[in-house]
Parts: structure tokens; sequence; C-alpha cells
């Protein structure tokens, strides 16, 4: 579907949702509102858009390292599919390289590319492990997400200070050595 019809049927759908709870959508502050929604649905669930896969492989090297490599820190927003309110926190990756390494900034793209769909955070996590297995085909990789989840923070049980840990690993990081080595890596 053409961006800008997508857009303008989203904004339909929005300016709906905004009368059924209450409000004047001919009020000057929300005159704009559904359309702005709309666009910023766009660009939070655009990772349904992108191939994960081939953007590690645009940029998948030759290299005979094969010692852990770790991406640490990556900031991420996402939707939380349940009540599509946001979840936010720090992904950690790393993976042991078997003949081939990818660009740096390509395993933070993955992660933004997930993160950019609405989510749980356990699948989200399972999906990067996944993705970076299945186009690099690594001796191992471990995924540790680390999350805060608004739909826990502004509703429900309103716990603000909780954060979610899940985490994902295969090949040498099912040996309780290599996992202890990649969390002593991330959090000092």
């Amino acid at each position: 579907m053409e961006l800008e019809k997508k857009t303008e049927e989203l904004a339909s759908h929005y300016k709906s949702i905004i009368e059924l709870l209450g409000e004047n959508t001919e009020r000057e502050g929300l005159l704009k509102t559904p359309t702005r929604v709309a666009k910023a649905m766009q660009v939070l669930t655009r990772g349904y858009e992108m191939d994960a896969h081939k953007v590690l492989t645009d940029a998948l090297f030759k290299e005979d390292y094969s010692q852990m490599v770790i991406v640490k820190d990556i900031d991420f927003f996402s939707l939380c599919e349940h009540h599509m309110l946001p979840m936010y926190g720090k992904v950690h990756v790393a993976y042991i390289p078997n003949g081939y390494i990818t660009g740096l900034s390509k395993i933070a793209r993955v992660v933004d590319i997930y993160s950019h769909r609405l989510q749980v955070q356990e699948r989200m996590t399972l999906q990067i492990r996944k993705c970076i297995e299945e186009t690099l085909h690594p001796l191992g990789v471990m995924v540790v997400v680390e999350a805060k989840h608004m739909c826990m923070q502004m509703r429900g049980v309103e716990k603000q200070n909780s954060v979610t840990t899940t985490s994902e690993f295969s090949g040498a990081f099912e040996q309780a050595k290599t996992r202890q080595e990649f969390m002593n890596l991330i959090h000092h």
C-alpha cells in the first residue's frame, strides 16, 4: 500500500479512537493528532518492512577471528503487543565467529529491526539470536535484553523501578564458563 494512503487510513482510525475516548477531534490541539499518531506508528513499526538477515549479509566479511565479539548497551524502544505501550532498555549481543564477521553497526540494526515491531521481550530476544545464528553460522550467540515496560509502570501493578531481563544463547554459550565471561564483560 502506498505510504500516503496508508497514513490517511491509519489517521482515520485514530480519529475514530480519539472520538470514542470522548474528545472533540475538531479542537485546535487535536486537529492534526490523528495524522501525527499515524506517522509515529509507522516509524515505531518500521521493522516489518526490513529484512534483518539481509542487513547482516550486506556487511559479511571472511575473517579468521574466533574470539567473542560483543556489542553491548544497544538502546532500544519497542511497543508491547499486549497494550501497545512502550518498552525500552538495552540489548547486549555476543557471537563467536566461525570464519565470518559482520559490521558491528549491523548488530545494532538487527536489534532496531526486531524492536520496531509489536513485541514481547522474550520473542524479540529469541529473534535477534536466531537471526545472527542463521545468518553468520557462528560458534555461538548470546543475547541479553534488559527492559522497562510502561505497561507495568503506567497501568496495572504500577511498579516504576522493575526491570525485566531475558536471555537467549546457543553453541559455545551453552557452557556456563563462556556465558559467565559474557555476563562479566557486559556488566563491567
